[in-house]
């Protein structure tokens, strides 16, 4: 495939003249040698003037046009100073209004380096550096708090399964035999829904324990996981679900599969919960490196835009895991929703595939796969 290149004809250098260079170099300086040099300026043409004029003025009205004079000078100095310092101190102004948003929890903007005075520019850039720290060891603490929450889930998820539920299970086969051993009738009645309390127990407990951590997500990969998740939750919830995922041919990065996987659950999850809708649609695409999870629904809806002008910590709805989650991994997540017009979540994640050497590599095939249907 040929690519059109376009290449721009740079123009014939022309003769600046050294004012211009001249005069960003005087507005480069310092705000104090600023400030000197134009009350130096103002001193000067004010005594200059004010010694010319004081030779010329011999009658008695010659006071009070000197006081005149002065007073005009003291108030062109003042104005003078005003307008330098107003010009001189904007890039620190603008840098406060940068501060104050940032304290209001919006960590996007970056303080202006405009150029007119160092001493402001050095203060923007460490404040830049600043932000820039901040914003990494706030996601590095991030990763580590949801990759240590992750190891905890698998860790209870583990025990659930194989102490909680091999207990159970013991439970029921001495049950049994006890059934077996009554001869009474109100007995064995009585036997018979221990058993079936204990049966409920078990598989309440399994389903915890999968919900949790589900092995196969570690076992097998994401499609195999989501394929198991998605019936469960139909038969759970009585909501129809269709899921297609189509263009996945490898195991994705196991901290990728892990927050897609959470963020698709949290969906269901508020589906189920919140929008009281018959019928969801899941897809997951990967094209040009770039994986996209889409999950809509038919149900009530909610006013977006309202909701996310809120704090992060007042949303609920779990949109705010889902944003860390996403952002962690570069990606972004887009929320479209109406009352009473259903509810679309988009999530777009770049892929950065890494050798998996550690892990089971399952065979996915790229073409669709359709639940419900």
């Amino acid at each position: 495939m040929s690519r059109l290149m376009v290449r721009s004809q740079q123009p014939e250098a022309i003769p600046t003249s050294p004012l211009p260079t001249r005069l960003s170099k005087l507005l480069a300086m310092p705000l104090l040698y600023k400030v000197l040099l134009a009350n130096s300026l103002v001193i000067l043409l004010g005594a200059t003037l004010g010694t010319y004029l004081a030779t010329l003025l011999k009658d008695t009205n010659s006071l009070v046009v000197l006081v005149s004079f002065i007073l005009l000078g003291l108030i062109v100095s003042v104005v003078i100073n005003y307008a330098l310092l107003k010009f001189a101190l904007s890039p620190l102004t603008r840098l406060r209004e940068t501060m104050e948003q940032v304290q209001a929890g919006d960590m996007t903007p970056k303080a202006p380096v405009t150029g007119f005075d160092p001493d402001a520019d050095s203060l923007a850039q460490t404040f830049n550096t600043m932000l820039a720290a901040i914003d990494d060891l706030s996601k590095t603490r991030a990763i580590q708090i949801l990759h240590a929450q992750e190891q905890e889930r698998k860790r209870i998820a583990r025990e659930l399964h194989d102490e909680t539920s091999q207990v159970l299970t013991s439970l029921l086969i001495s049950l049994a035999m006890l059934e077996e051993s009554l001869t009474s009738d109100t007995g064995r009645s009585r036997i018979a829904d221990t058993r079936a309390l204990a049966h409920q127990t078990l598989r309440a407990v399994r389903n915890l324990s999968i919900d949790l951590r589900p092995s196969a997500l570690d076992d097998l990969g994401l499609l195999p996981a989501l394929r198991w998740y998605i019936k469960e939750y139909q038969q759970k919830c009585a909501i129809e679900v269709d899921f297609s995922a189509t263009g996945l041919k490898e195991r994705l990065p196991a901290e990728m599969e892990t927050a897609i996987y959470r963020i698709i659950q949290e969906s269901l999850t508020n589906t189920a919960k919140h929008a009281h809708a018959r019928k969801a649609r899941v897809t997951l695409v990967e094209c040009d490196a770039v994986i996209t999870v889409s999950v809509a629904d038919d149900g009530a809806g909610f006013d977006a835009p309202a909701v996310l002008r809120t704090p992060w910590q007042d949303r609920g709805l779990g949109l705010g895991g889902m944003m860390e989650r996403a952002s962690l991994l570069n990606g972004s997540i887009d929320i479209d929703s109406k009352p009473h017009h259903g509810t679309t979540i988009n999530v777009r994640i770049p892929v950065s595939r890494a050798p998996r050497l550690d892990e089971p590599v399952s065979p996915l095939h790229p073409e669709s796969h359709v639940i419900g249907l």
